[in-house]
């Protein structure tokens, strides 16, 4: 029954989005040398300007099961997209916001497929999204926001999101063995600590995963499954069933390494275990990326980071979005072993500059497909695209 879903995505899909511009230069050309020689980074990135961005707003629509009526789901804003790879195919999950919803749009999840990593097409209604159930008052009005997708070793997909209120954040967990249809799990922490966590602002989870064939699967360590996560500082929780995960709090006597601003002021108990950092480009906000890489040399986290100037890099604009690395031990996935001293990844490009958010490269999504790495991120909160590692 799988394949026969997977086969039948080609057919119910509507189009492809692309354009014509010329292939770009290095876009890791602003990370070290000293960080590049060490052999730890995933590096070097280029983007594909001559398709580049690879997803617009679409013209999709469906029945909206709360609203009842027909709602352009992707009009407005298409960004921030979980990659899976199966079948010699590339599989992207989307954000897709329409223009109704309070306060920018109501967020859905789609589904594009590709054969050459490049060039998507897409289904017309979206796979993921608020409906008349018991998570409803999670996820309306704001909507399914950021997916992050890993397998585990049998094949089920788990897929850690967003999901908004319109006034609070919550991460939450959903399963699927096709893609197609999800299970809803609610919140990640609704069990740990007596669910102290649950209703916190939570964000982005990345699972840590050995990648397979281009697929991000998750990998215990020490008998435990490891997720980072957090929209403010990272931290870090764990697992024995992917669904259910306990944040990593600090021992008694330990001290976060930075002061705690906004939301993780309100979780002061929990350990930071990627701290933002003055006068560098992370400086305002570091926030997990595509599913953590499990490596012979330790744990590889893509991270996003946001800029301020009166703290931070002084060649970035304010609110600047830029990606760095960083490597943890693989047998304490807490303890970082390096982090690169500057980003990798900026805003360069008109659509990366100028959007529904100004200056973003948000990067979410990873494979490793014919050889190559490709590396899918959303741009300005309004478009995909994508670069290569080859």
């Amino acid at each position: 029954m799988r394949k026969i879903l997977f086969g039948i995505l080609i057919a119910l899909a509507t189009g492809s989005c692309t354009n014509n511009q010329k292939h770009s230069g290095d876009a890791s050309r602003s990370v070290s040398q000293t960080d590049s020689a060490e052999n730890w980074t995933l590096l070097p990135f280029t983007r594909i300007d001559s398709v580049n961005p690879v997803l617009k707003p679409g013209t999709g629509s469906f029945i909206d099961p709360i609203l009842k009526k027909n709602v352009l789901w992707e009009e407005k804003d298409v960004f921030n997209p979980a990659i899976v790879q199966r079948d010699g195919r590339i599989y992207m999950l989307y954000r897709a916001q329409d223009k109704t919803g309070k306060p920018a749009g109501t967020s859905r999840i789609g589904l594009a497929v590709s054969t050459d990593a490049v060039h998507f097409t897409r289904m017309k209604a979206p796979v993921f999204y608020p409906d008349n159930d018991a998570y409803k008052k999670l996820e309306w009005t704001g909507g399914c926001e950021d997916p992050r997708v890993v397998a585990d070793s049998l094949g089920t997909y788990y897929m850690t999101y967003t999901a908004f209120d319109g006034q609070t954040a919550r991460l939450l967990v959903a399963t699927s063995t096709d893609l197609l249809h999800w299970k809803k799990y609610g919140s990640v922490f609704a069990k740990a600590y007596n669910g102290k966590y649950a209703d916190k602002w939570s964000k982005s989870g990345s699972i840590v995963s050995t990648y397979k064939n281009g697929q991000a699967v998750a990998t215990k360590i020490n008998g435990k499954y490891w997720m980072y996560w957090g929209d403010t500082q990272i931290w870090s929780a764990t697992s024995d069933d992917l669904i259910n995960w306990t944040p990593v709090e600090m021992k008694a006597g330990e001290q976060p390494p930075v002061k705690l601003r906004s939301q993780a002021a309100n979780m002061p108990q929990l350990k930071v275990v990627l701290p933002t950092r003055e006068g560098k480009f992370d400086s305002d906000l570091v926030e997990s990326g595509p599913p953590a890489m499990l490596t012979d040399k330790g744990i590889l986290l893509i991270y996003n980071s946001r800029n301020m100037q009166a703290y931070g890099d002084k060649s970035l604009p304010d609110g600047t979005y830029a990606a760095g690395q960083v490597l943890f031990d693989k047998n304490d996935p807490t303890k970082i072993l390096k982090r690169v001293s500057t980003y990798f990844m900026r805003p360069e490009k008109p659509y990366e500059i100028t959007g529904q958010v100004n200056q973003v490269c948000f990067l979410e999504g990873l494979t490793q497909f014919k050889n190559k790495w490709y590396l899918y991120y959303g741009t300005g909160d309004s478009k995909i695209a994508v670069a290569v590692k080859e």
